[in-house]
């Protein structure tokens, strides 16, 4: 048995015998969709709607650009979703490959609101420099997982019944 399974118990696995996705794949994708976070938020605030949306976007068109730069973030939630024994062979083929996926939305992501920055001057240059340290802070992290890169792995396999 190999040793990279050492440092963890029986609750880090899941029913697959998988070891559970790290958090630092949900860590990414909440950064890489958090208008669609922020836009969930305020549909599911009662009182006012709108009121959480303007105070994290006070420009319209910044939350339309947030949309657009998180649509990568999608489909590694759809990705994710879909990872199980069952799967479609597409997201088997594609799965290994997911780590590489969060890094180009955050790249995404970085390039469009630099776009924003330089063209429509939407953004504040130090949140441009603090979205640039908090991307390669992230990237950072999603190469030095080591339970990332075990997740990316393993795939779910269907378990004969005792």
């Amino acid at each position: 048995m190999s040793t990279k399974y050492q440092h963890y118990s029986i609750e880090d696995f899941d029913k697959f015998d998988c070891l559970k996705l790290s958090r630092r794949f949900y860590l990414v994708l909440a950064f890489v969709l958090r208008g669609y976070l922020i836009w969930l938020m305020s549909v599911t605030n009662m009182k006012d709607r709108v009121a959480t949306m303007q105070w994290i976007y006070p420009e319209k068109n910044l939350f339309f650009v947030s949309l657009v730069s998180g649509v990568i973030g999608l489909l590694v939630v759809v990705i994710i979703s879909l990872r199980r024994p069952n799967a479609p062979s597409w997201v088997k083929v594609i799965w290994p490959y997911t780590r590489v996926m969060l890094v180009v939305a955050l790249v995404f992501d970085f390039i469009i609101n630099l776009l924003v920055f330089f063209y429509w001057q939407l953004t504040s240059l130090p949140w441009l420099i603090s979205q640039g340290l908090i991307v390669i802070g992230l990237i950072t992290l999603c190469f030095t997982s080591k339970r990332m890169h075990i997740n990316l792995v393993e795939f779910p396999q269907t378990l004969p019944e005792k």
